[in-house]
């Protein structure tokens, strides 16, 4: 019995010999199975094997893995990493208690093209990931973050129900027999395309690029105690090029990624805290597979930094570690103080929460030994390229918190000089932006796939209209007569844009969503009261995208931009950071918060807190709007408008200085004319709009959603026919049309647009109030309208056939109206036929409406063309021949229309 247990024993023992110490190397080598099924093998039947032949097989196998790292420089730290200077490779050394175990990877673009979404400092990934050893290869695993289970069966069903993604299988280069470490050859894994570039250039550039492993290297290589940073310098190639302008030869191109490795935070104290929609946070969201509520199976965190009290027994205390933003060296320096500004603005925020100077703001060195995409430093990043002109404020956090990690805004250089030079075109004038949400305007509605970030999302959006915006302040400043334009007035403006811009970006990274609400609080006489903006602030919320405050003629100038956070700014960071009392406790869990929170969110029916966000602006809410501003948008519109009408009379009057190019003149023209009409779109959004506000039963709400009423109806209608549709809306000199000539420019960087060459003014006007109108007569607004009809008391709500009724009145008014026959312009008439045009499309069939606006169309119609043949009667033989033909035609195809509906019946 003894020979067959000792037997057995020397048979154990060199089966752990196996799979312990055999070479790692080669390609031949033995998987766990293979160990198992290894019975045949000679070095099992070899039982005579003793404890000196596992011993020689340690010291060959150590042996082997000192010739593996011998000379090359070692780098220590969270994983030790050697590295080669001749060869290029990086071996990474991974501890047997390294392997599972959580760990957050980012990736940032470093440098890019500058043109096409191809910008440097551009967030490409983020995602927690870990090490997994399977047999003979080591797995690098993203972990799946959105499902969790607390009980046993649930988190077994868990296991089997949802992957985790296996990136990369890489092959095991060596193993330290001593301590088990295992060296992996990191080429295997940085060298190749982890964050997808190659489907990130396809989609931006619209060509194939190949990943070019000889033209690909690496890059500065860093190990600290708790991460480790690395560049990798890709180099791309394609046979065709895309088209791009700021490289020499479009056919190979040079990207680096920064990636940094950090270890999650574990046991920091940090309590997850519950998101509360009625305040605007990001969210770390995932669904709780043990939760039973029958109303909701998620889980939502908001995202925030872990700030505590350095002593939480005082109503205002220093944090044990602040919040540090670096401003990079990049950044010029006549515009680090407004930025440093900007991001102190916030510490007002936090004293109502509890903390006194939470934020601080330091320098990064000229001579820095850091990057800026280390996980370990938020940064505020400078930029240059071609056509960008965003800002973006992304961060970093921990999934299973929703604890923030990073942060690191950039700023593209275009924001600032499309200021200093005002009378540089970001655009020409686009109709078909009117009327649309900024983001699928400018960027349209596709995306990459679930890592691949890089293309813009909604932070992109506040770059080419708030620049455009901010260029239009500077223009309004230089040619308002109620502006002194000065070199020191326009550095004050600058300041004041940056600071704000930098503010609301900030925001951002300290977990705030958007507030289209935010621009909301003063009334309009209250815009330029600087003893109200400097102390209560000129918005509710920063987090808004503002336009700049631009004074009506006869009112002294106030601030054009916001130099305090608001009531709604505080709140909200009151609710994500204030210290609840039971956080002192040990054992702390989120719920236990819950009635702490419940306390500051019940203050937000207070209009002052109103939270309206990115989902929350689709045409219903006229109070939650981009670029809007006060809480009458009527009135503000209206002044806006009469603004822009001052502008273009001294455009007129020889604005340009000696020796300017007439393309100066177009710009500005350009430019005044899109913020007319973006102000004219503001008034549209009253007619079928409601307020929608975000309460609970518990705030005792009388409603959630507020009609807009019958009064502010009829007030947009009225505004909109005086600005939009009336015959004297528009009215520019031949001297001034006759100086809109466009650059003629043709090289790299600048082309010259394929269009017409003179100022194509009629296209340009109608295809503002072509938007507005389609926009008025929709088939989602008339839906609304109807709708509101069962939602209000009768004769509250404005009709739809008041609606068309006010319509086709107004821009039809020289055959509806009695008197006199005149001419009609050639103005009106082009918004003549497009209404007719619409019309008669809701009549046919031939676009989507409900079946009341169909009727409602045919019966407008109806009335239209008897009144176009009783005025047909009464022309005299003097009136022009545009407006003769011009009634003819129309009445003619009404009634061909009309025969054709009958027809189709």
């Amino acid at each position: 019995m003894k020979y067959w247990i000792g037997k057995l024993a020397i048979f154990i023992v060199l089966l752990y010999n196996l799979f312990i110490y055999s070479d790692y190397a080669g390609a031949n080598q033995l998987s766990n199975i293979d160990v198992q099924q290894a019975n045949a093998l000679p070095a099992v039947e070899n039982l005579a094997n003793t404890d000196n032949d596992i011993a020689k097989n340690r010291k060959e196998n150590f042996c082997r893995f000192n010739e593996v790292v011998k000379g090359i420089n070692k780098v220590e730290g969270l994983f030790t990493l050697y590295c080669t200077e001749n060869s290029g490779k990086i071996y990474l050394e991974i501890k047997p208690e390294q392997l599972n175990k959580d760990y957050l990877a980012i990736a940032t673009l470093e440098s890019g093209v500058g043109e096409s979404g191809i910008y440097s400092g551009l967030p490409l990934s983020d995602f927690i990931f870990y090490f997994q050893r399977v047999n003979n290869r080591l797995h690098f695993v993203v972990r799946n973050v959105k499902f969790r289970a607390e009980s046993r069966p649930e988190q077994r069903s868990l296991a089997r129900s949802f992957s985790d993604s296996v990136l990369y299988s890489l092959e095991i280069a060596n193993i330290d027999p001593q301590n088990e470490n295992i060296l992996i050859d990191l080429n295997e894994l940085l060298m190749q395309d982890l964050p997808g570039l190659t489907t990130i250039l396809k989609y931006s550039l619209q060509a194939d690029y190949r990943l070019d492993a000889h033209k690909s290297y690496f890059g500065n290589v860093n190990s600290f105690p708790e991460n480790i940073e690395i560049d990798s310098i890709y180099g791309f190639s394609s046979l065709e090029g895309a088209n791009l302008v700021t490289v020499p030869d479009s056919r190979a191109l040079t990207l680096k990624v920064h990636y940094s490795f950090s270890q999650l935070r574990e046991n920091n104290d940090y309590i997850p805290r519950l998101a509360d929609d009625r305040v605007g946070y990001f969210i770390t969201a995932f669904q709780d597979l043990s939760n039973k509520n029958p109303h909701e199976s998620f889980v939502r965190y908001i995202n925030r930094w872990h700030l505590e009290p350095s002593n939480p027994n005082v109503p205002l205390s220093p944090p044990k570690k602040p919040i540090v933003y670096w401003i990079e060296n990049a950044v010029p320096l006549e515009y680090r103080d407004a930025i440093r500004e900007g991001v102190l603005m916030w510490n007002k925020a936090f004293e109502k929460a509890g903390f006194q100077n939470a934020i601080e703001v330091q320098q990064m060195p000229d001579d820095a030994d850091w990057q800026p995409a280390d996980v370990h430093y938020n940064t505020i990043r400078w930029f240059n390229s071609l056509d960008a002109g965003f800002a973006r404020g992304p961060m970093r956090v921990n999934p299973f918190t929703g604890e923030i990690l990073d942060a690191d805004i950039m700023v593209d250089a275009n924001m600032v000089l499309s200021i200093q030079q005002e009378y540089h075109a970001l655009m020409e004038v686009n109709p078909s932006l009117v009327g649309k949400n900024p983001c699928q305007a400018l960027w349209g509605s596709q995306k990459l796939g679930a890592n691949n970030s890089l293309l813009p999302d909604s932070e992109f959006c506040y770059g080419m209209e708030s620049s455009n915006q901010a260029a239009m302040g500077a223009l309004a400043l230089s040619i308002l007569p109620n502006t002194t334009a000065s070199s020191e007035t326009m550095k004050e403006y600058v300041y004041q844009y940056l600071r704000s811009l930098i503010a609301h970006e900030i925001g951002h990274t300290l977990g705030l969503r958007h507030n289209f609400h935010g621009s909301t609080m003063l009334a309009p006489e209250e815009l330029n009261n600087t003893e109200i903006t400097h102390t209560k602030g000129l918005v509710s919320s920063v987090m808004d995208y503002l336009p700049v405050n631009i004074a009506p003629q006869g009112v002294q100038q106030g601030d054009y931009f916001p130099g305090v956070v608001g009531p709604y700014d505080e709140w909200a960071i009151e609710y994500g950071y204030k210290t609840s009392p039971s956080a002192v406790l040990e054992g702390i869990i989120p719920e236990s918060e819950k009635s702490f929170l419940e306390q500051i969110a019940l203050a937000s029916p207070q209009p002052e807190l109103s939270y309206a966000t990115d989902e929350d602006i689709w045409d219903i809410n006229p109070l939650a709007n981009v670029w809007d501003m006060s809480s009458d948008v009527l009135l503000y519109s209206q002044w806006q408008m009469d603004n822009a009408r001052v502008m273009w009379q001294r455009l007129d009057k020889g604005y340009l200085s000696k020796g300017e190019s007439y393309n100066n003149l177009r710009v500005s023209f350009n430019r005044v004319l899109k913020y007319y009409f973006r102000n004219a779109t503001l008034l549209s959004k009253y007619i079928g709009g409601q307020s929608f506000l975000h309460l609970h039963t518990s705030d005792n709400p009388s409603w959630t959603f507020v009609p807009v009423s019958l009064l502010k109806q009829r007030q947009a209608l009225i505004k909109l026919q005086e600005y939009v549709f009336a015959e004297n809306a528009f009215s520019f000199s031949p001297q001034l049309l006759n100086k809109l000539a466009p650059s003629r420019w043709e090289h790299w960087g600048r082309s010259v647009p394929n269009n017409r060459l003179d100022y194509p003014i009629h296209d340009r006007i109608l295809g503002f109030q072509s938007a507005v109108l389609r926009s008025l007569l929709d088939s989602d607004r008339l839906n609304r309208l109807q709708d509101i009809e069962l939602k209000t008391l009768p004769g509250e709500a404005l009709s739809i056939p008041e609606l068309f009724h006010t319509l086709q009145t107004g821009i039809w008014a020289e055959v509806l109206t009695p008197g006199e026959p005149k001419p009609i312009s050639s103005i009106r008439r082009s918004l003549q036929r497009e209404y007719l045009n619409i019309l008669l499309e809701m009549m046919l069939g031939t676009t989507d409406t409900l079946e009341d606006g169909r009727t409602l169309a045919w019966y407008e119609l109806r009335q239209l063309q008897k009144a176009i043949d009783v005025r047909l009667k009464q022309l005299s033989e003097s009136i022009d021949i545009y407006t003769l033909a011009h009634l003819e035609a129309s009445g003619d195809r009404i009634t061909k229309a009309l025969n054709a509906h009958l027809l189709s019946k």
